[in-house]
């Protein structure tokens, strides 16, 4: 088959969805299709074939409700004029699905379509949207869903829309198919008897790296010592090309002037400024706004007493040095925060006693089936999917948590330090869940297995769910 895949950013980006769609392009090529990928175009790509996946770069922004911006019709020709078997796209609200609302009847090659969990589904911003989205979504031949029930697929239903075929997520045979070696905690000084909890995502903020961390600090460890590692894309303050690189041979208070100054313009000088203004200080508070001025570096810090008893607290910067490992003690604790490479990101689920998850939102976690692969017993928050991977994984088990009106879940980090009290407490009870979680992965959860769905569902074969389960009051209270 001739494909073509459809995202927001590929290779060499990082996260979820590209590394989703990198691995069924590339799964895709080894079972001798002909595959391209339409995604942005990125100034530290190298080259536009990547392990024989030809990439077309567009340079295009934004959605239909914050604007689309760039070579919009250029993409649009491109996608109109493919002569190929099938296109797949990966995900609503940005630009890629966005932009070809007004072509799709155009479009001469079987239509598949990856809605990847409406994230937005409850910003009133986005209520005329998702008031045309069913319409656009029966325009697609076939539709891919992660999660039995969740927002997307619940909304797919209740507009009586029937063509879709469930297939999770997983983890690449070629990068957890290795042991542990103890390279990284030799690499990073941690020895081999110490506890290592472990998160990752980007952005920081988003993914539940404050939580986290202010759950390490909380927990009773038993007398044991534990290192926290929190990787992910640490941001650091963004001058941006119109302030030129000679900026950055100023002395850096200069360079946070600069910084101030930007954020300050951002707020007066965005389209609909009253609005969103209000709308940013209603959220955020004048403490935000604060808080992304001076940033502050991370700190381990004991406040007041509760019922005698200090609370330590981890206070999480808006901006950091990527790249550099800021340790603080408390104890016989010790925080990394890293942005790692994507080796010793692999290396850390395998070389981890627990992989702990307090996401804010998200649509079918990749970092779960990640700690599975590796056989690493995880601890997640109810975000997205993740009741239904603890349920199809037997690997890890949830951490109750708030969900507000808008969809976003929110863990107390008190509540979230006595689960991980658990990996202290149980090391036997780990260790079964994390071969349980290895034995899934290897039956059904490689993008080996995986990619065979999808290669039929582009070949316009029907595809059903086919996850086991456990039952469900088993798998969440664990």
């Amino acid at each position: 088959m001739k494909l073509l895949l459809c995202c927001e950013s590929y290779y060499p980006a990082r996260g979820g969805v590209q590394e989703v769609m990198r691995q069924i392009a590339e799964q895709m090529v080894a079972a001798g299709h002909d595959v391209s990928v339409a995604a942005r175009k990125q100034a530290d790509r190298s080259s536009t074939i990547h392990n024989g996946v030809r990439i077309h770069e567009f340079d295009v922004t934004g959605n239909l409700v914050n604007g689309l911006r760039g070579e919009v019709e250029r993409y649009q020709k491109f996608i109109t004029s493919f002569d190929g078997d099938a296109i797949l796209i990966k995900a609503a609200q940005q630009w890629s699905f966005d932009a070809l609302w007004p072509v799709l009847d155009h479009v001469k090659a079987r239509k598949v379509f990856v809605p990847c969990g409406f994230s937005c589904y409850y910003e009133p911003d986005y209520a005329d949207y998702f008031a045309q989205l069913p319409a656009v979504l029966r325009k697609f031949d076939h539709l891919i869903f992660y999660a039995e029930r969740y927002r997307d697929i619940d909304f797919a239903k209740t507009h009586g829309i029937s063509k879709f075929s469930i297939v999770p997520n997983g983890a690449s045979e070629i990068d957890f198919a290795r042991a542990p070696d103890g390279r990284l905690r030799a690499k990073l000084g941690i020895p081999p008897d110490e506890l290592l909890f472990l998160t990752v995502g980007t952005p920081v903020n988003a993914k539940g790296h404050k939580e986290v961390g202010e759950a390490f600090a909380e927990m009773d460890l038993r007398g044991r010592n534990a290192t926290l590692i929190l990787n992910g894309a640490w941001p650091k303050p963004h001058l941006g090309p119109a302030v030129g690189a000679w900026l950055l041979f100023l002395p850096t208070w200069l360079q946070n002037l600069v910084h101030k100054a930007r954020v300050i313009a951002r707020l007066l000088l965005r389209p609909n400024t009253v609005k969103k203004g209000f709308v940013y200080f209603y959220r955020e508070g004048w403490s935000g706004v604060w808080n992304r001025l001076f940033p502050k570096t991370p700190t381990l810090s004991t406040p007041a007493t509760v019922a005698g008893v200090p609370r330590p607290r981890l206070k999480i910067p808006d901006t950091a040095d990527a790249d550099t490992v800021i340790q603080e003690n408390c104890g016989r604790k010790r925080i990394l925060c890293v942005d790692m490479p994507r080796e010793d990101v692999i290396s850390a689920f395998l070389e981890a006693d627990l992989f702990v998850f307090a996401s804010r939102v998200e649509y079918s976690p990749l970092v779960l089936f990640e700690a599975a692969a590796a056989g690493t017993p995880f601890l997640t928050v109810p975000v997205g999917n993740s009741k239904e991977i603890v349920r199809w994984t037997g690997g890890g088990w949830i951490c109750p948590a708030d969900v507000d009106e808008r969809g976003y879940t929110k863990v107390s980090p008190s509540l979230l330090a006595r689960e991980m009290e658990k990996a202290v407490r149980s090391p036997e009870y780990l260790r079964q869940l994390g071969e349980a979680g290895r034995r899934a992965w290897l039956d059904r959860f490689n993008w080996g297995k995986i990619a065979q769905s999808y290669e039929r569902i582009l070949r316009g074969e029907t595809v059903l769910s086919s996850m086991q389960h456990v039952p469900e009051d088993e798998a969440t209270s664990r």
